[in-house]
């Protein structure tokens, strides 16, 4: 256990030390040392004002994520087993996912006003298309001896979903969801800029506009590490929910 923390995690201090040392050299108010940025973190939550931003960030991404799941895998696997469908359907998701998702946040401040549904509308439109096209193409290449089989042996429409579809096309999915993760991320702050009175983006934003350096630096502090503890759990319930299926490329 402690080898591996120290295997996987021996590049940090190196780079910090590194960091701590190139900043007091060049000693510019833009490029302030982590001693400092880590003093400014401690007392933005000392003073409770980072414990104010992160809160509402985490619900807002974890709950637009969630919906982005739900909404991407059924419309994807729907997508993927009903060619037909899929033809009339196939360019409007084109069309949809070529379009940045920050150029739609203007929009969705004019349909929603100022407020939580603008950050969950950016949020969702962005990151539901890596999952949509990948359930699209999980769901799409099961292999049709498996369902042929299932259905000659009269097993019902919703056990196929269940038990073979949906097995079948998970690593797929899942290759999407790990996308939808780091990207939901990114598009929070970016909501969060414009338009909002809390979160880690506005947190950001006022640091900028107050040119306070070490409480912008502490803000991108603070996204890596709750990226990185997002991505930490996710790929933990991965290797829990495919772990048929990293057996079987072992084998």
């Amino acid at each position: 256990m402690i080898k591996t923390l120290v295997k996987r995690l021996w590049l940090i201090p190196v780079v910090l030390v590194g960091w701590e040392l190139a900043a007091g050299a060049v000693a510019s108010p833009y490029f302030p040392v982590p001693t400092r940025i880590l003093t400014r973190l401690i007392e933005l939550f000392a003073e409770e004002d980072a414990i104010g931003h992160v809160w509402p960030s985490l619900v807002r991404v974890t709950g637009s994520w969630c919906l982005a799941v739900l909404a991407g895998v059924l419309i994807g696997v729907a997508l993927g087993r009903t060619r037909r469908l899929a033809d009339y359907i196939d360019p409007l998701v084109e069309f949809g996912r070529a379009v940045p998702p920050p150029a739609m946040l203007p929009v969705f401040l004019v349909l929603f006003s100022m407020g939580t549904e603008v950050q969950v509308a950016t949020i969702v439109f962005g990151i539901i298309w890596p999952i949509l096209l990948n359930s699209i193409d999980g769901a799409r290449n099961v292999e049709p001896l498996q369902i042929d089989t299932a259905t000659v042996f009269g097993v019902p429409a919703h056990l196929r979903l269940l038990r073979i579809i949906l097995p079948a096309a998970s690593p797929k999915i899942f290759a999407g969801l790990r996308l939808s993760v780091s990207l939901a991320l990114i598009l929070m702050v970016v909501s969060e800029l414009k338009g909002s009175t809390e979160g880690i983006g506005y947190l950001l934003e006022l640091a900028s506009s107050q040119a306070d350096m070490a409480a912008l630096w502490a803000g991108v502090v603070m996204l890596g590490v709750l990226g990185y503890v997002l991505n930490t759990l996710f790929l933990m319930g991965e290797r829990r929910m495919l772990a048929w299926h990293h057996d079987r490329r072992r084998s």
